[in-house]
């Protein structure tokens, strides 16, 4: 994986309002084709397979499965994708305002959201009906992640807590302070016992789930930390930030191992391979980035979004990159 390269194979699908019209640009590779058709999807065939009006793309991330992508893009729905006829299949509506993040649970029978509305809300993934909403934040909630065996749910937001919730009861059960500042992006460990965070506070705080203690602080980014996650083996951290770095942390040592050069603005999200050898970025200077984990190495520049790019996922296989971004597109890689 350290040498994996990825072929610039994209689905660019982009919908825009031309007064009482709607123009449609299909871009499959490099073809480049514009209809004048009703408003909606279409692959790669001409074929109009939904109708929905896509905007700006916040969020992207596969099912357990890889054979759906979840999205929330810059308005107060969810969206359901089938990646194999790269086509909407569903679109989830409740929430009040603007929606931040959306992922599917691993045991692949619901969907979460997390919005500006503050509330939390869980959804039926095959109905798509709301079944229950969380509520105890008094701010946005930027983000929201299931525990690995689906039980559990973390949040973080502009209130500066992290907040724990039972999935089946809907309780609030722990609160954990210590940021000073947002906190952008919340993730549990795979064995669900550590939480790592990410905050405009330009730190990282480790968490220990049970007793809700911060046990370490990762101190060393000079910008808003956008993201943080774990190493598929725990032993890591990687995160990204405002000040055009993303970095590798030791987690026992709570020590800076590395620090990644290359995107030359914002890096806005970050997300390991399953082999933990290579890692993948995104960022508003409109590219993604493949990087060798222990080099420091950048792999690979995938370019091709015309706008900032938000979101990125790997697929469960690591055999497609999804991407999400303010050109009003979903791409996927391979």
């Amino acid at each position: 994986m350290g040498n994996r390269a990825i072929k610039n194979q994209e689905i660019d699908i982009k919908e825009r309002r031309i007064l009482s019209e709607k123009e449609i640009k299909l871009i499959t590779r490099n073809w480049v084709r514009t209809l004048n058709i009703q408003l909606g999807w279409i692959n790669d065939l001409d074929k109009i397979v939904a109708k929905y009006v896509l905007e700006a793309i916040r969020s992207v991330r596969f099912s357990s499965d890889g054979r759906k992508i979840v999205s929330v893009a810059l308005n107060k729905t969810v969206q359901i994708w089938d990646v194999a006829l790269r086509k909407q299949i569903q679109i989830f509506e409740g929430h009040t305002d603007l929606v931040f993040t959306a992922e599917f649970s691993p045991d692949g029978r619901h969907v979460v959201s997390c919005s500006m509305d503050k509330t939390i809300r869980l959804w039926d993934l095959k109905s798509g009906i709301e079944l229950k909403r969380f509520k105890g934040h008094t701010d946005w909630i930027f983000d929201v992640h299931f525990s690995p065996n689906s039980k559990h749910i973390v949040s973080s937001s502009s209130d500066k807590t992290i907040r724990l919730w039972d999935v089946d009861s809907g309780d609030e059960i722990q609160i954990f302070v210590g940021h000073s500042d947002t906190i952008y992006n919340v993730q549990f460990a795979s064995d669900g016992q550590m939480i790592v965070s990410s905050s405009a506070d330009q730190t990282i705080g480790l968490w220990n789930v049970r007793s809700g203690e911060r046990y370490k602080e990762l101190k060393g980014h000079s910008g808003p930390v956008t993201q943080a996650i774990f190493s598929p083996d725990c032993k890591m951290v990687v995160s990204c930030s405002h000040d055009m770095t993303i970095r590798i942390w030791d987690i026992q040592l709570g020590k800076e191992l590395k620090i990644l050069y290359g995107h030359f603005d914002a890096v806005n999200e970050v997300k390991y391979f399953s082999d933990g050898q290579t890692i993948l970025s995104c960022s508003i200077d409109k590219t993604i980035r493949l990087w060798n984990v222990k080099t420091g190495d950048e792999i690979q520049t995938l370019e091709g979004h015309s706008g900032p790019v938000r979101s990125v996922d790997i697929s469960p296989d690591d055999n497609t990159v999804a991407s999400g971004s303010w050109d009003c597109t979903i791409r996927l890689w391979r």
